[in-house]
Protein backbone atom coordinates (compact mmCIF):
# COMPACT_ATOMS: atom_id res chain seq x y z
CA UNK A 1 0.00 0.00 0.00
CA UNK A 2 1.34 3.59 -0.95
CA UNK A 3 0.90 5.92 1.85
CA UNK A 4 -0.27 9.49 0.61
CA UNK A 5 2.93 10.83 2.76
CA UNK A 6 4.95 9.33 0.76
CA UNK A 7 3.47 10.37 -2.31
CA UNK A 8 3.53 13.83 -1.16
CA UNK A 9 7.33 13.80 -0.22
CA UNK A 10 7.88 12.33 -3.86
CA UNK A 11 6.34 15.50 -5.41
CA UNK A 12 8.31 17.61 -3.28
CA UNK A 13 11.58 16.42 -4.55
CA UNK A 14 12.52 14.37 -1.23
CA UNK A 15 15.79 12.40 -2.93
CA UNK A 16 14.87 9.78 -0.64
CA UNK A 17 11.45 9.01 -1.57
CA UNK A 18 12.14 9.70 -4.96
CA UNK A 19 15.29 6.49 -5.07
CA UNK A 20 12.98 4.13 -3.10
CA UNK A 21 9.95 5.28 -5.53
CA UNK A 22 12.45 4.20 -8.80
CA UNK A 23 13.25 0.75 -6.46
CA UNK A 24 9.75 0.31 -6.36
CA UNK A 25 8.75 0.38 -10.31
CA UNK A 26 12.24 -1.72 -11.15
CA UNK A 27 10.23 -4.83 -9.31
CA UNK A 28 7.52 -4.74 -11.97
CA UNK A 29 4.64 -5.55 -9.14
CA UNK A 30 1.55 -4.86 -7.82
CA UNK A 31 3.11 -1.92 -5.77
CA UNK A 32 4.82 -0.66 -8.72
CA UNK A 33 1.70 -0.25 -10.79
CA UNK A 34 -0.25 1.09 -7.97
CA UNK A 35 2.56 4.35 -7.31
CA UNK A 36 2.51 5.18 -11.33
CA UNK A 37 -1.14 5.22 -11.06
CA UNK A 38 -1.19 7.27 -8.33
CA UNK A 39 2.04 9.92 -9.66
CA UNK A 40 0.50 10.25 -13.36
CA UNK A 41 -1.36 12.92 -12.73
CA UNK A 42 1.68 15.05 -11.76
CA UNK A 43 3.66 13.32 -14.90
CA UNK A 44 4.09 15.78 -18.45
CA UNK A 45 5.82 18.97 -17.36
CA UNK A 46 9.51 17.20 -17.79
CA UNK A 47 10.95 17.68 -21.27
CA UNK A 48 12.25 14.35 -21.98
CA UNK A 49 15.32 13.88 -24.12
CA UNK A 50 16.93 10.77 -25.42
CA UNK A 51 21.09 10.20 -26.08
CA UNK A 52 21.96 7.93 -28.18
CA UNK A 53 24.79 6.65 -30.25
CA UNK A 54 27.34 3.66 -30.48
CA UNK A 55 29.91 3.03 -27.81
CA UNK A 56 32.68 5.24 -27.41
CA UNK A 57 31.29 8.25 -28.80
CA UNK A 58 31.57 10.30 -25.60
CA UNK A 59 27.68 10.08 -24.79
CA UNK A 60 28.23 10.29 -21.37
CA UNK A 61 30.22 13.33 -21.29
CA UNK A 62 27.84 14.74 -23.35
CA UNK A 63 25.20 14.29 -20.95
CA UNK A 64 27.48 15.55 -18.14
CA UNK A 65 28.32 18.74 -19.42
CA UNK A 66 24.78 19.85 -20.81
CA UNK A 67 23.75 18.49 -17.17
CA UNK A 68 26.14 21.40 -16.08
CA UNK A 69 24.75 24.11 -18.76
CA UNK A 70 21.13 23.22 -18.06
CA UNK A 71 21.90 23.98 -14.03
CA UNK A 72 23.40 27.22 -14.94
CA UNK A 73 20.25 28.35 -16.37
CA UNK A 74 18.53 27.28 -12.58
CA UNK A 75 17.07 24.15 -14.52
CA UNK A 76 16.48 20.72 -12.62
CA UNK A 77 17.55 17.32 -13.86
CA UNK A 78 17.02 13.91 -13.71
CA UNK A 79 19.11 11.25 -15.46
CA UNK A 80 18.27 7.63 -16.27
CA UNK A 81 21.58 6.39 -17.36
CA UNK A 82 21.14 2.92 -19.03
CA UNK A 83 24.04 0.47 -18.50
CA UNK A 84 24.47 -2.55 -19.99
CA UNK A 85 23.09 -6.04 -17.44
CA UNK A 86 25.94 -6.96 -15.39
CA UNK A 87 25.84 -10.91 -16.82
CA UNK A 88 26.71 -12.24 -12.90
CA UNK A 89 24.18 -10.02 -10.88
CA UNK A 90 21.58 -8.97 -13.29
CA UNK A 91 22.46 -5.32 -11.89
CA UNK A 92 23.53 -2.36 -13.98
CA UNK A 93 27.34 -2.23 -13.93
CA UNK A 94 27.03 1.77 -12.80
CA UNK A 95 29.80 2.85 -15.32
CA UNK A 96 27.44 6.10 -16.35
CA UNK A 97 27.29 7.24 -12.48
CA UNK A 98 30.50 6.90 -12.43
CA UNK A 99 31.58 8.73 -15.38
CA UNK A 100 29.16 11.31 -14.12
CA UNK A 101 30.21 11.86 -10.27
CA UNK A 102 31.05 15.47 -10.36
CA UNK A 103 28.10 16.59 -11.28
CA UNK A 104 25.91 13.77 -8.53
CA UNK A 105 26.85 16.01 -5.70
CA UNK A 106 24.17 18.62 -7.24
CA UNK A 107 21.15 18.91 -5.30
CA UNK A 108 19.37 19.85 -8.45
CA UNK A 109 20.68 16.73 -10.13
CA UNK A 110 19.32 13.08 -9.53
CA UNK A 111 21.40 10.08 -11.71
CA UNK A 112 20.04 6.64 -11.96
CA UNK A 113 22.14 3.86 -13.28
CA UNK A 114 19.50 1.12 -14.50
CA UNK A 115 20.40 -2.18 -16.24
CA UNK A 116 18.85 -3.11 -20.08
CA UNK A 117 17.98 -6.58 -18.46
CA UNK A 118 17.93 -7.24 -22.38
CA UNK A 119 16.20 -5.11 -24.15
CA UNK A 120 17.65 -5.21 -27.39
CA UNK A 121 16.78 -1.46 -28.33
CA UNK A 122 19.12 -0.28 -25.74
CA UNK A 123 16.38 1.33 -23.44
CA UNK A 124 15.38 -0.98 -20.00
CA UNK A 125 11.37 -0.41 -20.15
CA UNK A 126 11.44 0.51 -16.70
CA UNK A 127 13.48 3.36 -17.74
CA UNK A 128 10.45 4.72 -18.84
CA UNK A 129 8.63 4.13 -15.40
CA UNK A 130 11.55 5.90 -13.81
CA UNK A 131 11.52 9.02 -15.84
CA UNK A 132 7.62 9.08 -15.25
CA UNK A 133 9.28 9.47 -11.08
CA UNK A 134 11.42 12.05 -12.05
CA UNK A 135 8.90 13.92 -13.81
CA UNK A 136 6.54 13.91 -11.09
CA UNK A 137 9.23 14.89 -8.60
CA UNK A 138 9.26 17.93 -11.01
CA UNK A 139 12.30 17.93 -12.28
CA UNK A 140 12.39 20.10 -15.34
CA UNK A 141 14.35 17.75 -18.14
CA UNK A 142 14.85 14.08 -17.96
CA UNK A 143 17.76 12.37 -19.40
CA UNK A 144 17.73 9.28 -20.76
CA UNK A 145 20.91 8.00 -22.10
CA UNK A 146 21.25 4.64 -23.92
CA UNK A 147 23.87 2.08 -23.91
CA UNK A 148 24.59 2.24 -27.64
CA UNK A 149 24.36 -1.57 -28.93
CA UNK A 150 23.96 -0.66 -32.43
CA UNK A 151 20.66 -2.40 -32.90
CA UNK A 152 17.96 -0.31 -34.04
CA UNK A 153 16.88 2.14 -30.79
CA UNK A 154 13.35 2.70 -31.72
CA UNK A 155 12.38 2.68 -27.85
CA UNK A 156 14.43 5.43 -27.42
CA UNK A 157 12.47 7.76 -30.01
CA UNK A 158 9.38 6.19 -28.08
CA UNK A 159 10.24 7.46 -25.13
CA UNK A 160 11.70 10.89 -25.48
CA UNK A 161 10.77 14.45 -26.87
CA UNK A 162 13.96 15.19 -28.05
CA UNK A 163 16.46 12.64 -29.92
CA UNK A 164 20.02 13.18 -29.91
CA UNK A 165 22.59 10.57 -31.65
CA UNK A 166 25.98 10.85 -30.78
CA UNK A 167 27.99 9.96 -33.66
CA UNK A 168 32.28 10.39 -33.95
CA UNK A 169 34.46 10.74 -37.17
CA UNK A 170 35.61 6.84 -36.44
CA UNK A 171 32.04 6.22 -36.51
CA UNK A 172 33.27 5.81 -39.72
CA UNK A 173 30.96 5.25 -43.10
CA UNK A 174 27.89 7.32 -41.93
CA UNK A 175 25.85 4.83 -44.38
CA UNK A 176 26.73 2.22 -41.17
CA UNK A 177 25.26 4.29 -38.77
CA UNK A 178 21.79 4.20 -41.60
CA UNK A 179 22.34 0.47 -41.34
CA UNK A 180 21.99 0.48 -37.60
CA UNK A 181 18.73 2.14 -37.48
CA UNK A 182 20.14 5.48 -35.85
CA UNK A 183 19.61 7.71 -38.83
CA UNK A 184 15.64 7.44 -38.89
CA UNK A 185 15.56 8.07 -35.03
CA UNK A 186 17.92 11.37 -34.98
CA UNK A 187 15.99 14.73 -34.44
CA UNK A 188 19.92 16.02 -34.74
CA UNK A 189 23.02 14.55 -34.96
CA UNK A 190 26.35 15.16 -32.95
CA UNK A 191 29.71 14.64 -34.17
CA UNK A 192 31.79 14.62 -31.02
CA UNK A 193 35.69 14.71 -30.70
CA UNK A 194 35.12 16.82 -33.91
CA UNK A 195 39.04 17.90 -33.95
CA UNK A 196 39.92 14.37 -35.09
CA UNK A 197 40.66 13.53 -38.22
CA UNK A 198 37.90 12.84 -40.62
CA UNK A 199 35.27 14.56 -38.86
CA UNK A 200 34.69 16.81 -41.97
CA UNK A 201 34.02 14.03 -44.58
CA UNK A 202 31.81 11.98 -41.87
CA UNK A 203 29.85 15.58 -41.39
CA UNK A 204 29.73 15.61 -45.54
CA UNK A 205 28.49 11.99 -45.36
CA UNK A 206 25.68 12.63 -42.97
CA UNK A 207 24.67 15.70 -45.08
CA UNK A 208 23.86 13.59 -48.18
CA UNK A 209 22.62 10.88 -46.25
CA UNK A 210 19.91 13.46 -44.83
CA UNK A 211 19.36 15.55 -48.21
CA UNK A 212 18.34 11.93 -49.59
CA UNK A 213 15.36 11.62 -47.14
CA UNK A 214 12.13 12.83 -48.32
CA UNK A 215 10.94 15.95 -46.94
CA UNK A 216 8.86 19.10 -48.10
CA UNK A 217 8.88 22.37 -46.18
CA UNK A 218 7.21 21.61 -43.17
CA UNK A 219 9.74 18.66 -42.54
CA UNK A 220 11.93 18.82 -39.51
CA UNK A 221 15.51 18.44 -41.18
CA UNK A 222 18.44 16.91 -38.42
CA UNK A 223 20.84 19.16 -38.31
CA UNK A 224 24.79 18.40 -37.64
CA UNK A 225 26.20 19.74 -34.40
CA UNK A 226 29.94 19.34 -33.68
CA UNK A 227 31.32 19.05 -30.42
CA UNK A 228 34.01 18.11 -28.49
CA UNK A 229 32.66 17.31 -25.03
CA UNK A 230 35.31 16.70 -23.24
CA UNK A 231 36.70 20.29 -23.52
CA UNK A 232 33.11 21.52 -22.74
CA UNK A 233 33.04 22.72 -26.91
CA UNK A 234 29.39 23.32 -28.97
CA UNK A 235 27.45 22.56 -25.72
CA UNK A 236 25.27 25.68 -25.86
CA UNK A 237 24.91 24.54 -29.41
CA UNK A 238 23.21 21.56 -28.65
CA UNK A 239 21.08 23.13 -26.13
CA UNK A 240 20.07 25.58 -28.69
CA UNK A 241 19.33 22.96 -31.19
CA UNK A 242 17.20 21.12 -28.68
CA UNK A 243 15.37 24.54 -27.73
CA UNK A 244 14.78 25.00 -31.82
CA UNK A 245 13.42 21.40 -31.81
CA UNK A 246 11.26 21.78 -28.94
CA UNK A 247 9.87 24.85 -30.71
CA UNK A 248 9.19 23.22 -33.86
CA UNK A 249 7.07 20.59 -32.27
CA UNK A 250 4.98 23.21 -29.94
CA UNK A 251 4.42 25.30 -32.94
CA UNK A 252 3.47 22.53 -35.36
CA UNK A 253 1.28 20.46 -32.62
CA UNK A 254 3.37 17.85 -32.90
CA UNK A 255 4.65 17.75 -29.54
CA UNK A 256 0.92 16.96 -28.09
CA UNK A 257 0.76 13.87 -31.14
CA UNK A 258 3.77 12.55 -30.35
CA UNK A 259 3.04 12.07 -26.65
CA UNK A 260 -0.58 10.61 -27.64
CA UNK A 261 1.27 7.92 -30.21
CA UNK A 262 3.98 7.68 -27.15
CA UNK A 263 0.88 6.54 -24.87
CA UNK A 264 -0.63 4.56 -27.31
CA UNK A 265 2.45 2.51 -27.63
CA UNK A 266 2.81 2.37 -23.98
CA UNK A 267 -0.42 1.11 -22.98
CA UNK A 268 -0.58 -1.54 -26.02
CA UNK A 269 2.25 -2.65 -24.45
CA UNK A 270 0.81 -2.55 -20.92
CA UNK A 271 -1.59 -4.55 -22.18
CA UNK A 272 -0.08 -7.22 -24.18
CA UNK A 273 2.28 -7.81 -20.66
CA UNK A 274 -0.67 -8.05 -18.57
CA UNK A 275 -2.12 -10.56 -21.19
CA UNK A 276 1.10 -12.44 -21.55
CA UNK A 277 1.23 -13.27 -17.73
CA UNK A 278 -2.55 -14.16 -17.58
CA UNK A 279 -2.14 -16.33 -20.71
CA UNK A 280 0.84 -18.33 -19.19
CA UNK A 281 -0.60 -19.53 -16.09
CA UNK A 282 0.55 -22.85 -14.05
CA UNK A 283 -1.96 -24.58 -15.85
CA UNK A 284 -1.67 -24.09 -19.31
CA UNK A 285 2.32 -23.86 -18.72
CA UNK A 286 1.44 -27.79 -17.68
CA UNK A 287 -1.24 -27.99 -20.41
CA UNK A 288 1.60 -26.77 -22.97
CA UNK A 289 4.08 -29.17 -21.51
CA UNK A 290 1.81 -32.26 -21.84
CA UNK A 291 1.11 -31.47 -25.75
CA UNK A 292 4.62 -31.14 -26.70
CA UNK A 293 5.75 -34.63 -27.08
CA UNK A 294 2.96 -34.87 -29.40
CA UNK A 295 4.26 -31.72 -31.75
CA UNK A 296 7.83 -33.54 -31.69
CA UNK A 297 6.61 -36.77 -33.15
CA UNK A 298 4.62 -35.11 -35.56
CA UNK A 299 1.25 -36.11 -34.41
CA UNK A 300 0.48 -32.23 -33.77
CA UNK A 301 0.54 -29.12 -35.42
CA UNK A 302 2.76 -26.25 -32.89
CA UNK A 303 -0.07 -24.12 -34.66
CA UNK A 304 -3.15 -26.33 -33.65
CA UNK A 305 -1.61 -26.06 -29.62
CA UNK A 306 -1.33 -22.42 -30.21
CA UNK A 307 -4.84 -22.55 -31.29
CA UNK A 308 -6.70 -24.69 -28.71
CA UNK A 309 -4.28 -22.85 -26.04
CA UNK A 310 -5.76 -19.58 -26.96
CA UNK A 311 -9.28 -20.89 -27.26
CA UNK A 312 -8.86 -22.27 -23.48
CA UNK A 313 -7.88 -18.79 -22.61
CA UNK A 314 -10.70 -16.85 -23.95
CA UNK A 315 -13.31 -19.80 -22.97
CA UNK A 316 -11.94 -18.98 -18.77
CA UNK A 317 -12.00 -15.22 -19.63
Amino acid sequence: MIEDVFIKKLFDNDRRSVARSISIVERNNSESAELLKNIFANVGNAYRIGITGPPGAGKSTITNQLTKFLRKQGKTVGIIAVDPTSPFTGGALLGDRVRMSDIGQDNGVFIRSMATRGSLGGLSKKAVDAADVLDSAGYDFVIMETVGVGQSELDIAQAADTTIVVLVPESGDAVQAMKAGLMEIADFFVLNKSDRPGAQQASAALKTILAMRGHDEHSWMPNIIKSIASENKGIPEINDEINRHKDYLIKTEKFKLNREKRMRVRIKELVEEKLRSELWSESRENSLNLSLEKVVTGNLSPYHIAEELLVNFKNQI
